[in-house]
Order: structure tokens, then sequence, then C-alpha cells
């Protein structure tokens, strides 16, 4: 309340109503019929308790920062937790991304290794498959041969013997066979 009395000391003392020339405390003066409307302002406001009532308001608006700037600080922890938590998860799931891809890596060598053993086994079976065949043709082809020259044989043998024997030795020959086959038979 003082320094509201000398605030409006100090603004008489400087008032430009001192300036004016004539009577100052006439009613006929505009500049002391304001300072008066003035004083008496000031005075209905200091009655009215309006300073206490905007330091009041003035606290209250204090306090309501206060609170918020205590829940911004309280988000921002809340914040600061949720990021490092999130920054774990994304390091874990980093991680585990990691160890699908070296699992993925391992997998697919493995499946190449496995593969190529395939291709091996494979061609092993081919080839055994192709000098079985080479084999089996070979020996057909001996077979062959020995059958047509064991043919040629025949038809040479033949016809030496034809030419050689004569009626009487094919009758004795034909004649053996017969006894031959008669004494098996009993």
């Amino acid at each position: 309340m003082r320094k509201l009395t000398l605030t409006v000391a100090a603004t008489l003392a400087a008032s430009p109503a001192f300036a004016a020339s004539g009577p100052f405390f006439s009613l006929f003066n505009t500049n002391f019929v304001v300072l008066i409307a003035f004083l008496i302002f000031v005075g209905v406001l200091v009655y009215l308790k309006v300073p206490g009532l905007l330091g009041q308001k003035l606290d209250e608006r204090a306090a309501s920062i206060r609170s918020d700037l205590d829940e911004a600080r309280r988000l921002r922890e809340e914040a600061k937790k949720v990021l490092v938590d999130y920054e774990r998860k994304q390091k874990e799931a980093q991680e585990q991304a990691d160890r699908i891809v070296e699992q993925a890596r391992k997998e697919a060598e493995q499946a190449a290794v496995e593969a190529r053993e395939d291709i091996k086994r494979s061609i092993a079976r081919r080839l055994q498959a192709a000098e079985d065949q080479l084999a089996s043709a070979e020996a057909r082809a001996v077979r062959d041969v020995r059958d047509q020259a064991i043919a040629v044989a025949t038809a040479a043998a033949r016809d030496v013997i034809a030419k050689q024997m004569s009626d009487a030795d094919a009758d004795a020959l034909i004649d053996a066979g017969i006894g031959e086959v008669e004494a098996k038979l009993h």
C-alpha cells in the first residue's frame, strides 16, 4: 500500500498540471479535475481491494504455471523412460533380426552344401548307370560276336562234314544216335 501511495505522489509531482497557467486548484482547470478523478478512481480501486485481487490472481496464475511446469517435467521424465524403453526394444529387435539373418545365411550355406552333395551323388549314380549300360552293351556285343562265331563255325563244320561224309557214314551216325537215345530212355 505504501508503494502505491509513493507512486501516486511521484505521478502528481511530475504532472504537467503544475506547468499550466492560472490557478491550479480551480474546478475550471481541466488538469485539476482530471487529477481529482484519477485520485478518486485509484481510491475506489484501493477500497475495492483490486490490487490484492490482482496479486491473488497473479499468485494463482503463478501456481498454475508452476503446476504446468511440474507436469511438463513429469511428462518429460516419462517420455525419457519411454524413449529408453523404445531404444532397448529397438536394439533387441535389431539383434533378433541379425540373428535371423545369420541363421538364414547358415541355412542357405548348408542347403548349398547339401545341393552340391546331391548333385555329386546324382552325377555318380548317372556315371555308374552309364558304366553299367556300357558294360551290358559290351557283354551283349561279345555274346553276339560269340554267337555269330558259333553260328559261322557250325555252318562251316556242317559244310565240311557234309562234303566229307558219305551216305554209309551218315547212316552209321544216325544208328549210333538212335541207340544212344534208347539207352538213355531205358
